[in-house]
């Protein structure tokens, strides 16, 4: 137990580490160090997440798995912007299967309102958008998709109360560092929000990964377990 505490501790300072790191690569405009930082928060939530055993946990972490690879596409080179916005599309389509692997409820009203979100933010970039308006569009109806089932898993069964919390501001946060990443991309790029990006960013994975933890921690507990009972049951 006392490892197990150690362990996420480190993995705690290191993910700070990288995310000061790349924060100030932004700061000092220094490329290296933005690439060499880049995914360091992102690979220590996925190890934080090692092994996935359940099917909730193993979406989760395909999905951590697929945004490391949209994080460091980006950072190598900005002309593989649509290979990385692939990559940010599946990862968020395996957020989507986790959460609809606890709860297909439609919840209908919810998802009317990131319909209209989703709607009005594609309206809103399109005249920027060019030749990219259609992949833009694609990939807006995706995570308004990923966040429609996150908010629909809040009084759902099969995933305790803060783990469902943690998925839809985890989702949110996601969201709305994508949001104003094609603001600044697409629209006008404004002073300082890369930073807003970024740390909304690792915000949502985080919140992301929180709401497997759970899970994860259930199935070693089982596993755990398990050799105790089988000794039990065998006698002297």
């Amino acid at each position: 137990m006392r490892f197990i505490a150690s362990w996420n501790l480190g993995l705690a300072v290191l993910g700070g580490l990288g995310v000061a790191a790349y924060l100030a690569g932004i700061h000092l405009d220094l490329s290296w160090l933005r690439l060499s930082s880049k995914a360091v928060p992102v690979l220590c939530l996925a190890v934080w997440l090692w092994p996935p055993r359940e099917r909730y946990a193993r979406w989760i972490a395909a999905g951590l798995a697929l945004s490391l690879v949209g994080d460091m596409v980006l950072e190598v080179d900005g002309q593989l912007f649509l290979h990385a916005l692939g990559a940010f599309l599946l990862a968020h389509v395996a957020y989507a299967a986790a959460y609809l692997s606890v709860s297909r409820t439609p919840r209908w009203g919810l998802g009317a309102l990131f319909l209209l979100f989703g709607a009005g933010t594609w309206l809103f970039l399109r005249p920027y958008l060019g030749e990219m308006a259609l992949p833009v569009g694609i990939y807006i109806a995706v995570i308004c998709t990923m966040m429609w089932r996150a908010a629909a898993l809040v009084g759902a069964d099969g995933l305790a109360r803060r783990e469902q919390w943690a998925a839809l501001m985890g989702a949110l946060c996601f969201g709305l560092s994508d949001t104003l990443l094609a603001i600044r991309l697409f629209v006008s790029p404004v002073a300082g929000m890369g930073y807003a990006i970024m740390l909304l960013y690792w915000a949502g994975q985080l919140g992301i990964a929180r709401s497997a933890l759970s899970t994860r921690s259930r199935t070693q507990g089982v596993s755990q377990t398990q050799p105790l009972a089988s000794a039990a049951s065998a006698g002297p």
